[in-house]
């Protein structure tokens, strides 16, 4: 008696043990269930953040060439006189440099000083700027671009307007 009283207990043990297992199991099922539907949720999002912070980095990097392209068109100018007047190099210098950018305009203006600190014309400088005085030329090179982002989002602007600028004063 006392021996199949011990295979009773022992059948109801495994018996229990096995509707435990069968729950815990259950329970697991369920967890990556919800971890799934967790994630089929939140992917839009990441994808949103990848695409957002992608779309960032691609403006700042055209920003940054039209500032290049401007300070290229400057650096040209600040050769000599003559390179200072010479706005359709200096455009191309521009252009030049941020091949990356489409559309990139270029605006190129000049102002020349005598080192008295009267305004002159450019172009009559070397007669207006007496000796001992010298002519200070200063040329400003300005670019901008419209660039489109890759994906429109409701509330973004459908375009950007980046704008570079540079200033330098020609060698004597």
């Amino acid at each position: 008696m006392g021996h199949t009283f011990r295979k009773s207990v022992q059948a109801r043990v495994a018996a229990r043990n096995s509707a435990v297992l069968r729950k815990i199991a259950r329970i697991a099922r369920q967890q990556q269930g919800g971890s799934l539907l967790e994630i089929a949720f939140l992917m839009p999002v990441f994808m949103l953040m990848l695409i957002g912070a992608a779309e960032i980095g691609r403006v700042a990097y055209y920003a940054i060439e039209v500032n290049s392209a401007a300070r290229a068109g400057a650096s040209y100018a600040a050769q000599t006189h003559t390179t200072a007047a010479d706005t359709t190099n200096i455009a191309l210098a521009a252009s030049t440099d941020a091949t990356n950018v489409g559309g990139v305009v270029t605006q190129v203006s000049s102002s020349c000083t005598c080192t008295s600190g009267t305004t002159i014309s450019c172009s009559s400088a070397i007669s207006s700027c007496a000796s001992p005085y010298r002519i200070v030329e200063v040329v400003q090179v300005k670019t901008s671009a419209t660039i489109s982002p890759m994906f429109n989002y409701p509330g973004l602007p459908t375009s950007y307007a980046l704008n570079g600028a540079a200033t330098v004063r020609v060698r004597q």
